[in-house]
């Protein structure tokens, strides 16, 4: 982890401590995903979002073809017109 140093207004602060003591989270915490929510909004993943989001959709979708895994080279010839691979 980095430091660095921001200033808040003083509502800010007072904002950050009350959620600080509802939510029993570091006003530093609160920042980090606050930060962290703002770069997804921007689509911009922090940290190992982006391999969590990858491990979530694995086996998740399920195309109903018993022998994908072992002819996907064949099955795309044949999306793209271009027939049996072999």
């Amino acid at each position: 982890m980095h430091r660095t140093q921001i200033q808040l207004s003083d509502e800010q602060t007072r904002a950050l401590r009350d959620l600080s003591v509802q939510h029993n989270k570091s006003v530093a915490q609160l920042i980090r995903e606050a930060i962290d929510e703002f770069l997804r909004s921007r689509h911009m993943p922090a940290g190992d979002e982006p391999r969590r989001r990858a491990i979530q959709a694995a086996g998740r979708f399920h195309s109903g073809v018993p022998d994908l895994a072992t002819r996907h080279d064949d099955y795309l010839a044949e999306s793209y017109g271009d027939g049996d691979l072999h």
